[in-house]
C-alpha cells in the first residue's frame, strides 16, 4: 500500500512559476513509477509527467514539454513538478500518482492516486 499527499499549490499570475511535491509512504514506494496528472474544470483528467523508479527517464505531455520539469528524491519519497512560464490553461488540480511504469502511467494505468492540489493561473 502506498499513501501519496500532495503540497504546494496556490494562486499564481500567467507567466510566473511553482513547484508542488508529492511525499509517499509504503515500503514500495521506491519501486513504483510517479507521476503528475492534472484535471482542469468540466475536462477529464490528463496526464502531465512522469519519471521512472530510477529518475533515469522523464516524459511530458506537449502541453507542458519545455515548461515543466519533474524530478523525484527516493531518499524523501517525494517527487516535485517545477512548473514555470504558468498559463491560464495550466489551472487545475493536481494529482500525484503511482504506476507499474511509466509506460502504464502515461496510458492512464495507475494503482495509486493522491487526493490532489489545486493551482490556480490567473492571467
Amino acid at each position: 500500500q502506498v499513501q501519496l499527499v500532495e503540497s504546494g499549490g496556490g494562486l499564481v499570475q500567467a507567466g510566473g512559476s511553482l513547484r508542488i511535491s508529492c511525499r509517499g509512504s509504503g515500503r514500495s514506494f521506491v519501486s513504483f513509477a510517479m507521476g503528475w496528472f492534472r484535471q482542469a474544470p468540466g475536462k477529464e483528467r490528463e496526464f502531465v509527467a512522469a519519471i521512472t523508479w530510477s529518475s533515469i527517464s522523464t516524459y511530458y505531455s506537449d502541453s507542458v514539454k519545455d515548461r515543466f520539469t519533474i524530478s523525484r528524491d527516493s531518499a524523501k519519497s517525494a517527487i516535485y513538478l517545477e512548473m514555470n512560464s504558468l498559463k491560464p490553461e495550466d489551472t487545475a488540480v493536481y494529482y500525484c500518482a503511482a504506476g507499474r511504469s511509466t509506460t502504464v502511467l502515461k496510458a492512464g494505468g495507475v494503482d495509486y492516486w493522491g487526493e490532489g492540489t489545486l493551482v490556480n493561473v490567473s492571467s
